[in-house]
């Protein structure tokens, strides 16, 4: 999807700031012509590239904004955004560690399928100038404001993105604290929603299992090597095919180790990922993965391009006699100093 290929039907802006003691609801429609629409564009084109992106579906019994969007109707956006907004207060006036923010609700659509966006706009503080005048001449005075809104190139926390052909949700959302515990309270309390793990979730899961595995099998002087090994493999993967066959590349990592390899897959089955493709699809999910982050005891570090590392005429590790590890670089042209 392309910046384009969002059209903007309508948008609101709602006002829910905790510290009023009631939601400030608009009204009236936004004007969103050719800047503010680029701004509502690449919030929703942002989300809807992120790796941390869930996809979900309501629970029809228990969600108090599924009925609103089951009986939607084009002329009713703006009421119907009002209640959406009015539900979310609620939640937040009665956790105060949920941040303060502007709801802005957008009626949009990609290639004719409608589809509506609920941006939870979280304050940020900053600084701004401004200007008195009096007879005695201008006096510049510098004011915190608490209630800006995040740029349009700044990743949103919490937002959803509903089809509104057959109401599944694609959302992103944190956890804050709800009656003293941690809570996705967007999905959980707010939405009323459950679903899947983010792609995200998923690789950096599969990741830390494969690499807990390891150290349970592996002596500490080994666990550096097949570690590596675990990383280059799923780099490639990742490079050649886009998403991970999860049994497969376990295959290939442990190469016929089947209680290490079924050991994996079972921890895996308890997330619910053992057999579901990982395919992550935003570049910075994947760049850990392109290169080889070593630390050695001596405190050198070390950063190896995944490239440098698959070949062998450039890099080449050797385990000497008594346990120690080097390290060969070869074929150098040039050394900058950085």
């Amino acid at each position: 999807m392309e910046n384009e290929d969002i059209r903007i039907a309508r948008s609101i802006i709602h006002i829910l700031d905790s510290s009023v003691g009631v939601p400030v609801l608009s009204d009236k429609e936004l004007e969103h012509g050719s800047d503010f629409g680029d701004f509502l564009r690449g919030h929703i084109l942002r989300i809807a590239g992120s790796d941390d992106i869930k996809s979900c579906s309501f629970d029809k019994e228990e969600s108090a904004v599924y009925p609103l969007l089951a009986s939607w109707e084009d002329e009713k956006f703006v009421d119907v955004s009002k209640q959406i907004a009015v539900e979310l207060y609620q939640v937040m006036n009665a956790n105060i560690d949920i941040p303060a923010a502007d709801l802005l609700v957008v009626q949009y659509s990609v290639e004719r399928h409608p589809y509506l966006a609920l941006l939870k706009m979280n304050y940020k503080t900053e600084y701004t100038h401004m200007t008195n005048s009096d007879p005695w001449g201008n006096q510049n005075d510098v004011l915190k404001y608490k209630a800006i809104l995040p740029g349009e190139k700044q990743k949103l926390s919490e937002a959803a993105l509903i089809s509104l052909e057959d109401y599944s949700i694609r959302l992103l959302e944190k956890k804050y604290e709800v009656n003293g515990v941690k809570t996705n309270y967007f999905s959980t309390v707010f939405l009323k929603c459950k679903g899947s793990m983010s792609s995200k979730t998923r690789l950096a899961i599969l990741n830390r299992t494969v690499a807990d595995v390891q150290k349970k099998y592996y002596d500490e002087s080994e666990q550096f090597e097949v570690q590596m090994e675990a990383k280059s493999i799923i780099s490639q993967e990742l490079a050649e095919k886009g998403s991970l066959d999860v049994p497969a590349v376990l295959g290939k990592i442990f190469k016929g180790k089947t209680e290490m390899e079924e050991e994996v897959l079972e921890k895996l089955d308890k997330w619910n990922i053992a057999d579901t493709p990982v395919a992550p699809q935003n570049p910075a999910t994947t760049r850990k993965f392109e290169k080889q982050h070593l630390m050695t005891d001596t405190g050198i570090e070390i950063k190896i391009p995944m490239e440098a590392y698959d070949n062998k005429d450039t890099i080449e590790f050797i385990t000497n006699p008594d346990g120690t590890i080097s390290m060969l670089i070869k074929n150098i042209g040039k050394i900058e100093s950085r």
